[in-house]
């Protein structure tokens, strides 16, 4: 029988993360449970636990909690092992599932195989700090459209309109179209969209000085048209290391941007990407493939090529080559960040021949 992957000192310890509590299970080289306990779900706890425990492998799941924890754990000299939720469906799929089962079975997998968990690498904390600033623009962004709609919404539903403007400006230029009637309702929305548009402004300013100061690397990125700083940014600190890829061509996958497989004999329907991986980063690769498909797209071989996909008809046949598109950029930038090379746009079109 083969011997068990054990870790340090033949201990492995699970460890099931929640926002009050953690809950520990510890094993012995043989599989046997030496402890199962409730710690708070704290620095000083974690550190008064596991700091001056001797050096043992440590299974939790990617979370919330997880980038601090697994860091603060590492530090202590540990092995830690994040597992990748979607891959662990044994603790998903238990009609038992709790926090200690949880933490028993990670323990378990993580003493068997840790390839199993289909371990993750947390980003280091300056990057997790930048990658926050970007996603709180996001968020700021989505809040601001909100707000733009809802006064959209109101002048129209008493016969007014406002006519068409980029929320950059909304907030001070929107108020001369109010109707009367409604500007004691709407004043204080038009100044939460001028707060809103100001905040955003500087956090555009703060990544401008992060991808110049730490992300020099998105500079070969944005040699791609529909490709700007947010994009380039998000999409080098989501990444984090582009060696972990073995090969350009698994990024779309790692994106969700793939499409999901289920062949079974002579049926092999068309069915919707996986989604998987970071969402924010994808949404923003279709936001760029949109461009790019769009009227004002330069002219490249991304774009003829989708183009291309576009017009072959069918079901949604535009919303795939969007998708498609997206998932070809989220090559193609890994490949400009391996390489860091000049872009070509029409490189396949000069090869052929066809540039025109």
């Amino acid at each position: 029988m083969a011997e068990c992957s054990t870790g340090l000192g033949g201990v492995t310890v699970g460890l099931d993360l929640s926002d009050k509590h953690a809950q520990v299970c510890v094993l012995d080289s043989k599989g046997e449970v030496l402890e199962e306990s409730k710690i708070r779900t704290t620095a000083e706890a974690l550190k008064s636990r596991f700091g001056s425990m001797a050096p043992v492998r440590v299974a939790l799941e990617a979370g919330t909690h997880s980038p601090w924890v697994s860091r603060l754990l590492a530090e202590c000299g540990h092995e830690v092992l994040v597992a990748n939720p979607r891959k662990l469906r044994l603790i998903y799929e238990n009609d038992g599932k709790n926090d200690k089962v949880d933490a028993l079975y990670l323990a378990r997998v993580a003493r068997l195989d840790p390839k199993l968990l289909a371990p993750i690498e947390h980003r280091s904390r300056e990057a997790q700090e930048d990658l926050a600033v970007l996603r709180a623009r996001d968020a700021l962004v989505q809040a601001r459209t909100k707000l733009i709609n809802h006064v959209r919404g109101s002048v129209k539903a008493v016969g007014g309109r406002i006519p068409s403007m980029s929320g950059e400006i909304f907030g001070s230029k929107a108020e001369a179209d109010l109707p009367d009637g409604l500007r004691p309702a709407l004043a204080g929305v038009l100044e939460a969209i001028r707060t809103l548009t100001e905040q955003i402004r500087r956090a555009d300013r703060r990544i401008e000085e992060a991808a110049h100061e730490r992300y020099p690397q998105t500079e070969a990125l944005r040699q791609v048209s529909g490709v700007g700083t947010l994009t380039s940014v998000a999409y080098v600190l989501t990444l984090g290391d582009p060696g972990r890829f073995s090969s350009s061509r698994t990024v779309g996958a790692y994106l969700g941007l793939r499409p999901r497989q289920s062949q079974s004999g002579e049926s092999d329907p068309q069915l919707r990407i996986t989604k998987a991986g970071d969402g924010f980063v994808r949404r923003l690769l279709v936001g760029s493939a949109q461009y790019i498909l769009g009227p004002f797209g330069p002219d490249t071989d991304l774009r003829r090529w989708g183009l291309k996909l576009a017009g072959r008809g069918g079901k949604s046949a535009k919303k795939r080559a969007v998708v498609a598109v997206a998932r070809k950029l989220s090559v193609l930038l890994h490949r400009l960040w391996v390489t860091q090379q000049e872009y070509e746009p029409l490189r396949n079109a000069k090869r052929s021949g066809v540039t025109t």
